[in-house]
């Protein structure tokens, strides 16, 4: 029996309903609507203008675009909705800017903009208060309360004063055990490592431990998410803890299994085990410790401490704390 005609020919439906993209290694899969959604953009044209034929596929048959295949989700949440939803905080939008531009978005670019406009144009930005003292017989005081503020927002008068650290924890565990000898009469083995964990935000731990962080069970973490499939190469823990410190983290926690005991199959040794975690949390800081020996809350308590003593009670002007913080006088 014959099918019913349709009259739709086959050149003119080229690509499935459900459709899977390749994009950058990512496997993605879509409805071939939401590809065509936005007139114009490169996706339109690629799935309305070509035919399926005439598109990149990978070894899997699966559309391929050479494109960054973490941030095309985001462009593929667009394309859904035309509304753009972005995680609190988002490191990278200059480079989704730059996505956005290549898969011709211009109402996305225009969303992107002025939040990159905005932070590129802090650094060009002075001292709010640079305008007003310019001004003679302008009174520019701030109360000490607000030292704090006033330093944080003139930082970039201090020479080095940003240390750039990203505050947060990580937490790093391991499992220790212990040999015993026989009935106790030989010596007992010290404390064996097999492997140091990190669990945490995956940019903060390569911060902290660098060469050393062995990424290869979670290779393709995106910088904002958490892992805790990372391990370093070492196992010292006293030299995790070493580098914990030189990061500026403290301890905060920590816990511990019961000890377990074992017989070694092919020695009368008891082998006793037991899994350990401690957390550590960084306090972010904007001031360099090396000024009095602290954290920039440190620094300001410090010199509002100081400030106080000298019956500077009421008012003082940002730029004559700024000249009194940078004084040898520390």
């Amino acid at each position: 029996m014959a099918l019913p005609d349709s009259g739709i020919s086959a050149e003119e439906i080229p690509f499935p309903e459900i459709i899977e993209l390749n994009v950058g290694g990512q496997v993605y899969i879509t409805r071939y609507s939401t590809l065509t959604s936005v007139p114009d953009s490169l996706l339109w044209e690629m799935f309305t203008q070509k035919s399926a034929k005439g598109l990149a596929r990978d070894t899997k048959g699966r559309f391929f675009v050479d494109r960054d295949g973490f941030l095309f989700r985001y462009i593929l949440d667009y394309m859904r909705d035309q509304q753009l939803v972005l995680p609190d905080h988002f490191p990278e939008r200059g480079r989704l800017q730059r996505e956005a531009e290549f898969f011709n978005l211009p109402e996305l670019v225009r969303l992107l903009a002025p939040k990159i406009s905005k932070q590129n144009s802090l650094g060009d930005e002075g001292c709010p208060s640079d305008t007003e003292d310019s001004s003679p017989g302008t009174d520019t005081s701030r109360n000490l309360g607000s030292l704090g503020a006033a330093a944080a927002a003139c930082a970039s008068l201090v020479p080095g004063a940003m240390d750039g650290k990203r505050s947060g924890f990580i937490t790093i565990g391991y499992r220790g055990s212990y040999t015993l000898g026989r009935d106790s009469h030989t010596d007992a083995k010290f404390r064996r490592v097999a492997r140091i964990m990190v669990c945490g935000k995956t940019s903060l731990a390569k911060e902290v431990f660098g060469e050393t962080l062995n990424e290869s069970r979670d290779p393709d973490r995106p910088p904002e998410r958490y892992t805790s499939r990372y391990y370093l190469k070492f196992t010292f823990l006293e030299q995790a803890f070493d580098k914990l410190a030189d990061a500026g983290f403290h301890m905060v926690a920590c816990n511990s299994t019961g000890t377990c005991a074992f017989a070694h199959e092919q020695t009368d040794d008891k082998i006793w085990t037991s899994y350990t975690e401690y957390v550590f949390y960084q306090i972010k800081r904007t001031m360099k410790e090396a000024t009095v020996g602290g954290d920039a809350r440190t620094v300001i308590r410090h010199h509002a401490d100081r400030l106080t003593k000298q019956r500077w009670k009421s008012e003082l002007n940002t730029r004559e704390f700024i000249r009194y913080f940078q004084g040898n006088d520390l």
